[in-house]
């Protein structure tokens, strides 16, 4: 349910994902995590060279984020952002901000490797992987498809939300 002047939190990563992809250069992992918090297939490797970065990006038609004046400066660069700030949740705002998002489609990728995350119908087969008082006390779970890292909603989407009033609308 979307609720006038809210981000959504819900657990529905089958919603259509936003079509914009994103290649961040090793300055900008948090800046990734955010991103992909809110559904933008975001390429991340921490030790990624210029020259990867930007075959990367052009074979996959990703926007490439970066800090680095001198990257953006070469002919072969395609599209990008300049990223000036400093803190990741500022940065956030600049990419949204910079790139006119308009939608988002939250717990739709793994934070940790941008994999698609799917639901899970049958609680009882990540029993072993969550606290048991999560177990016992969440009905809702996610399983990344690449990396099988699992999600609930927790206390972060609650306070994500609350940053994120005003901002970007999410898809319903």
């Amino acid at each position: 349910m979307v609720r006038r002047n809210e981000v959504s939190i819900s657990l529905a990563p089958d919603r259509n994902p936003p079509e914009i992809r994103f290649i961040a250069d090793a300055m900008l992992g948090r800046l990734a995590r955010w991103l992909r918090f809110l559904g933008y297939d975001t390429c991340y490797q921490a030790g990624i060279s210029d020259s990867q970065l930007l075959r990367i990006a052009r074979e996959e038609n990703r926007c490439i984020l970066t800090r680095d004046t001198r990257l953006v400066k070469r002919k072969a660069v395609g599209r990008h952002l300049l990223i000036s700030e400093n803190d990741s949740y500022s940065q956030l705002l600049e990419v949204i901000h910079g790139l006119k998002l308009a939608t988002c489609c939250l717990f739709s990728r793994c934070i940790k490797c941008n994999g698609c995350l799917t639901g899970i119908t049958d609680k009882s087969e990540i029993k072993d992987s969550v606290p048991e008082f999560v177990y016992l006390n969440t009905d809702a779970f996610l399983r990344c498809h690449d990396c099988g890292r699992v999600y609930w909603e927790g206390s972060h989407p609650k306070h994500f939300q609350v940053q994120m009033r005003n901002i970007i609308r999410p898809t319903s």
